[in-house]
């Protein structure tokens, strides 16, 4: 339905007749007695009475008028939210990560948002989720995978692998530990479907060693809970617990020894109507992240 009749039929109702509402439309009056004709025609209803020399609503006209006021009022509001997107204005954020980085990075992330910035909403994804997949329903996917060449991402941070042991074990005052060295400790780790298991295992195999013992749990709390109670080293990429001591893990590189670490990527879809608006988030989300974890290089 043309919603150009229906301004003509709230005008001619709320201004008690054709011609004050020509006047308002800036209109002629036959004409616009024939497109409340046609509009009546197209409804198949009378909407007003035409006797006593002047128009009064019949009671079909009566209710359907809030329809009408009801159906302009929704069209205006499509027009404007159509306007802000068309201006990249960014009211709502749907934010998509693997678990461990929601609860280390995103929901920390989010709790410096302010009211001027979007309503956030945080989905958990899978680890082995693609980026490439998932920019079509969130606006933003923060994850360690790889987002490919066909959606626009930022490297934002460079999460260390720890090996968390208590602060009475042997090595609790030496801030990083050789790979080698390391086997020779129990290690709690995740299951192979963690980003930091994988790049532990890819270490392990580049390095050609085994570790001593490897104890597998299905959550990084877990596995420090595990490293408190003395069964070993916790391997893990989650911000620390149980007074636990983290110790980077060095591994032997093209250029000597590196730590092992965690590229975390933010990616959105590209021709976003809001990408400028996205873009700024991700500057804040970097920075923000480089305060908790360390500069990023590129």
């Amino acid at each position: 339905m043309d919603s150009r009749l229906l301004r003509y039929f709230v005008a001619v109702a709320e201004e008690g007749g054709v011609s004050a509402a020509a006047d308002a439309l800036h209109i002629t009056q036959p004409a616009l007695s024939r497109q409340i004709r046609g509009l009546e025609a197209d409804l198949g209803l009378t909407l007003f009475d035409r006797g006593e020399g002047r128009l009064r609503l019949t009671p079909e006209g009566r209710e359907f008028l809030e329809t009408a006021r009801t159906v302009l009022q929704a069209h205006a509001h499509a027009r404007d939210f159509a306007d802000r997107l068309a201006s990249g204005e960014l009211r709502k954020v749907s934010l998509a990560s693997p678990r461990t980085t929601l609860i280390d990075v995103v929901a920390p992330f989010v709790a410096t948002f302010t009211h001027q910035d979007p309503v956030p909403s945080v989905v958990e994804i899978g680890g082995d989720e693609r980026p490439h997949r998932l920019v079509a329903d969130h606006d933003l996917v923060i994850a360690p995978q790889s987002p490919g060449d066909d959606v626009a991402s930022r490297l934002i941070a460079q999460l260390p692998v720890w090996a968390y042991v208590p602060a009475d074990h042997r090595w609790a005052d030496r801030g990083e530990i050789p790979l080698e060295e390391l086997v020779e400790e129990q290690l709690v780790v995740t299951a192979a479907d963690f980003k930091a298991r994988r790049l532990l295992d890819a270490a392990l195999d580049l390095a050609d060693l085994t570790p001593r013992s490897l104890l597998e749990v299905r959550h990084g709390r877990v596995a420090q809970a595990l490293a408190a109670a003395g069964r070993g080293a916790a391997v893990v990429t989650d911000d620390p617990h149980f007074s636990l001591v983290p110790l980077r893990i060095l591994t032997d590189g093209g250029e000597g020894r590196r730590p092992l670490h965690i590229r975390l990527h933010a990616s959105w879809r590209r021709g976003h109507h809001a990408a400028e608006a996205l873009e700024g988030l991700v500057a804040r989300l970097r920075d923000f992240s480089a305060r908790r974890y360390g500069p990023t290089v590129d």
